[in-house]
């Protein structure tokens, strides 16, 4: 059977005397580490016994070879032992079998040629040099083996021929860097000039025409380098496209022309590649030529480097989208700032071309500001009337008026034509744009240029259409009315308010109403006024035309006041008109009380004790107090499951003919207790 009991237990848990570090473990085991065993060296007694050997050895590495001819290692080893018993033919004999079976193996053709080198072979090594490339003339390290070969052994021109044969099969930068540091290192700059334009068209990459142009800085002269950085970015733009064209090209050819302290061409450099080079590629550019500016310009070239930045930023975002009004805005003012009115107009026009894609308004209020900016800015700044008259026109006849139009446009064009002293011309624009789309702006604002130059029966026929236009609109009437009565005539005034409170339909007719008691009783008609309120609360049973009545009744003077105010002092209130006053709070009460309008009743009673507390005694204030009602809160069902809380008022005197009836109630009770049943109850035991 199997013990059931688990893993031991360790009994003695106490650490040991002795401890033993992982640093001591690793000490004692460098230290008893033993010596190397060298391999003894084997001693040959005489040639007959060292041809055996050699015999044996070379018929296991044959014997390697023969079961795995694919492996590199079996090889190399051969030809190292072979090459360590001198035999350089065996050696050969072997590189040249591998090559055989690993014809486009780089190593291989390293390891023999290093063979050969090793050994003084140098013709040897040439040839096999020769080979390597012509088989593989893509690698790299062939060819960079072969020139050092060549330049170690002195021959300078084979090594350029290397080179030449090298650069026809196109080969990366560091190949050609190599060469022109070849070149260099022998004086020879002009062949590096022609090595620089033939791997300029090879790698036209903007690095490669950077080193040409640092190149000719050091051995050449300024033309050169100039030559150098203009052929860079012409042959670029032509031949990879203009968005090849690095900004590193203008910076260093900016910082070179510094350096030559020629200070204009720089800025025309920085200038040429900021128009040309989009935003996003420009960045460092420009961060350059502000640096610039800083240093060697003045005040006017920092503007204008700030001026440029904008500028080419809202160049993008204008072609992001060209619908983008507000940016067009932008734009526009920041070219009126650069000062240049060609700059400004191109700008605008441009603008404008961006006609909304829809005959919606919405779409259009934006676009229009253009063109009133655009006439303002030829008005007032560049001085040209003519060009502002057609901007105007042009905008007017683009804004599709059937279907929407704009007041504004039509009212800027006749204040134009009226600075220009053309004021038939105003007077025509506004005519006919009444005739296309009447809008109440736009007579508002040929009346009020008409009232300017004192035109009143112009300003009466032109109401007259504004009433026939837009009958509901109370502050024509109430200005053709204000019109009226600056002119003294005052039953024209009457007539027309009282047209206006006939209308059907007013879209605020407490402002006619309000304006026409006002009038009447600034004129002193108040039993006028009166009856203006009377007909008023016929239409309109609201507790602020009851309190406004009960001012007015109030600001009545009477026929003493009059006489004291005749003599200077300060007219009192009074009781006549106090009287008249509480009449109307009686009335407005009364009718809020049938009507069960509670909340109406408490704003009539505030007002009340309000007018009580200026005009009144203590007696009055607390008659009208008594009256004042008590807030209840109660709820009130708005569906099944819910509930709202709302405030109620309970007035005193509703409470007291409540209290009344329930007395009545309970007595009328009692009494059919007493008598057991009423009237007829008692007709029945009667009889």
């Amino acid at each position: 059977m199997e013990s059931s009991r688990g893993p031991p237990r360790v009994k003695n848990k106490a650490p040991a005397p002795i401890q033993i570090s992982a640093e001591q473990l690793l000490r004692e085991a460098v230290d008893r580490q033993e010596t190397i065993i060298h391999k003894p060296t084997q001693r040959f007694a005489d040639l007959e016994e060292l041809k055996e050997y050699q015999g044996r050895k070379r018929r296991e590495f044959e014997d390697y070879i023969r079961r795995n001819r694919l492996r590199l290692q079996n090889w190399f080893q051969y030809a190292q032992w072979e090459l360590e018993q001198k035999e350089f033919a065996r050696a050969r004999s072997i590189f040249e079998r591998a090559l055989d079976v690993h014809p486009n193996n780089t190593q291989l053709w390293i390891r023999y040629i290093e063979a050969e080198l090793k050994n003084r072979n140098i013709n040897h090594a040439r040839n096999l040099l020769d080979r390597a490339v012509t088989r593989l003339p893509r690698v790299s390290k062939l060819w960079y083996k072969y020139v050092y070969v060549m330049e170690m052994l002195g021959d300078i021109p084979g090594t350029r021929q290397v080179f030449d044969r090298w650069m026809k099969w196109e080969p990366d930068e560091d190949a050609w860097n190599a060469y022109i540091k070849l070149e260099k290192r022998y004086g020879e700059y002009e062949r590096a000039r022609q090595i620089f334009a033939a791997y300029t068209q090879v790698h036209p990459e903007p690095r490669t025409w950077l080193k040409w142009a640092k190149f000719e800085e050091e051995f050449g002269t300024a033309d050169m380098v100039r030559d150098v950085f203009q052929s860079a970015i012409q042959y670029i733009a032509e031949t990879l496209g203009d968005d090849a064209v690095d900004e590193r090209l203008f910076i260093a050819f900016a910082r070179f022309e510094t350096r030559q302290k020629e200070y204009e061409r720089a800025r025309a450099i920085y200038k040429f590649g900021l128009d040309n080079l989009p935003r996003s590629r420009s960045m460092q550019l420009h961060a350059q030529y502000t640096t610039f500016e800083k240093q060697f310009g003045d005040k006017e070239g920092v503007e204008d480097v700030v001026l440029t930045k904008r500028r080419r930023l809202y160049e993008e975002q204008v072609k992001e989208n060209p619908k983008n009004y507000d940016v067009w805005f932008d734009f526009a003012r920041l070219e009126e700032m650069g000062g240049d009115p060609d700059r400004v107009r191109e700008v605008y026009e441009r603008a404008i071309a961006q006609v909304p894609p829809t005959q919606e308004k919405r779409h259009w209020r934006r676009y229009i500001f253009l063109f009133l900016f655009y006439a303002i800015w030829e008005e007032k700044d560049a001085k040209n009337i003519e060009r502002a008259r057609a901007i105007y026109d042009t905008c007017l006849n683009l804004i599709p008026h059937k279907k929407f139009t704009f007041a504004k446009v039509w009212i800027a064009k006749a204040h134009f034509e009226i600075r220009q002293g053309n004021l038939t011309a105003a007077r025509k624009t506004l005519g006919r744009a009444i005739g296309m789309c009447p809008k109440d702006k736009l007579f508002r604002e040929y009346i009020a240029i008409e009232q300017k130059l004192y035109e009143f029966d112009r300003c009466r026929t032109l109401y007259e259409k504004h009433a026939l236009f837009n009958p509901a609109n109370c502050q024509t009437w109430i200005r053709w009315a204000e019109l009226e009565r600056g002119l003294d005539d005052l039953d024209r005034t009457r007539a027309i308010f009282e047209v206006a409170i006939s209308q059907p339909v007013l879209d605020m007719p407490e402002v006619v109403w309000k304006a026409y008691i006002d009038f009447e009783e600034e004129e002193g008609e108040y039993e006028r006024a009166r009856a203006l309120y009377e007909r008023l609360l016929q239409k309109a049973d609201h507790p602020k035309v009851w309190i406004s009545y009960a001012q007015f009744e109030i600001n009545i003077p009477d026929t003493e006041t009059e006489a004291q105010a005749a003599e200077g002092e300060e007219i009192p209130v009074s009781e006549a008109a106090k009287a008249r006053a509480r009449g109307v709070f009686e009335r407005a009460l009364k009718s809020m009380k049938e009507r069960d309008l509670k909340a109406e009743r408490v704003a009539l009673l505030r007002a009340w004790l309000e007018f009580e507390r200026t005009h009144g005694a203590a007696e009055d204030v607390e008659r009208i107090r008594r009256q004042m009602p008590r807030e209840v809160k109660k709820k009130r069902r708005i569906d099944e499951d819910t509930w709202e809380e709302y405030v109620d008022y309970v007035f005193p005197a509703d409470e007291q003919q409540t209290k009344n009836l329930s007395n009545l109630l309970a007595m009328a009770k009692q009494w059919k207790e007493k008598t057991g049943g009423g009237i007829m109850g008692l007709g029945a035991g009667g009889s």
